[in-house]
């Protein structure tokens, strides 16, 4: 894994902040050491969950979004470091694994506008060098037997992680998706909003579902695409479940869990769902983050779970005082996933 920062005892150091007393995450988590092969390490070790990062907003610029999710790794590990090692949930269980070397991508894209026909395709190819990426790592933490907690980047990012748990498991998976957007959108060249439909039509997405999508911000298009290949592909909306209340919030868990659980499934979740998080796409309406947690929670204790993503939370985007609250939430979420899938495995 070529393109991989690992994550050193000495990262680990820089932001555990140490009470006495008290037991951190960050004095718990393991981490590759140096000169280590990173796979049979992997193998061997006793922890079940991998951390990776992806600090890179490129398929959310080529999505005419605003960039500012490439800072929610380094906000999200330093809240998670400093969680509290106890009964409810133990820092050996988690390997930080590192982040994805996305340095020169990013560095590509400072002066790329979204506006020019060819600064766009330039962007697509970045997503497509990005995508290679994630797919591999994703591929060799799964064939490794452990189960990969992916934070950071956009919505992009969705292709590489199924496109490398379909191949690590040699067959298709499914997805549940917590999202505003559908992110299945035409084949226009790769961005953060046609993750899932890239992976649908090559084959490595078997079966769709998309929790609480926004009906104002969902096209025509999509919704006729969806219709057609409704048995493989299911959503329900936002406003159906919280505003006319046509639908119960536990029951369409239930619904959708139904729906991905017959096979390998991955868990996504799009920050920008949630009001008032500092994303690229912000909204003022939408589920709360206790359901949220809820919905990780529920999800999470499926033995079929395969990974969970994290995705399009921008503490750069956010007021400077408050940006650590990004990855305070990302550490309740991480943790409300190990906490009710450690005993599933």
């Amino acid at each position: 894994m070529e393109k991989l920062i690992p994550f050193t005892i000495n990262d680990l150091a820089k932001v555990t902040n140490h009470r006495s007393g008290e037991i951190k995450f960050g004095e718990k988590m393991l981490i590759v050491p140096k000169g280590t092969d990173v796979i049979n390490f992997l193998k061997n070790c006793e922890a079940k969950y991998v951390l990776l990062g992806i600090p890179e907003d490129i398929g959310i610029r080529a999505n005419y979004g605003r960039p500012g999710a490439a800072s929610a790794w380094d906000s999200a590990i330093k809240s998670i470091a400093n969680i509290q090692h106890n009964r409810f949930c133990k820092g050996n269980h988690i390997v930080v694994l590192g982040q994805i070397d996305v340095r020169q991508e990013m560095k590509e894209v400072e002066h790329l506008d979204f506006n020019d026909i060819d600064d766009r395709s330039k962007l697509s190819q970045l997503v497509e060098r990005v995508d290679k990426e994630v797919s591999h790592v994703i591929f060799n933490v799964i064939k490794a037997g452990k189960i990969p907690i992916i934070i950071g980047g956009g919505h992009n990012n969705a292709y590489g992680n199924i496109k490398g748990a379909a191949l690590a498991h040699g067959k298709p998976i499914n997805a549940v998706n917590f999202d505003a957007h559908s992110d299945f959108r035409i084949l226009e060249g790769r961005h953060s909003g046609n993750g899932f439909s890239y992976a649908y039509e090559e084959g490595f997405l078997k079966k769709y579902f998309i929790f609480g999508l926004h009906e104002n911000y969902t096209s025509k298009s999509v919704l006729d695409i969806i219709k057609k290949i409704e048995d493989r592909v299911r959503y329900n909306t936002y406003d159906s479940v919280k505003i006319r209340k046509e639908k119960d919030f536990n029951a369409e868990m239930q619904f959708a869990l139904d729906f991905v659980k017959t096979d390998i499934y991955g868990i996504e979740i799009d920050l920008d769902a949630i009001p008032n998080i500092a994303s690229s796409a912000m909204t003022l309406s939408g589920f709360s983050i206790e359901e949220l947690r809820q919905f990780i929670s529920y999800f999470g204790q499926h033995q079929n779970a395969a990974y969970i993503h994290i995705c399009e939370g921008a503490p750069d985007l956010g007021e400077e005082k408050n940006n650590h609250l990004i990855g305070k939430l990302i550490g309740y979420l991480v943790t409300d996933f190990i906490k009710s899938n450690y005993q599933k495995i």
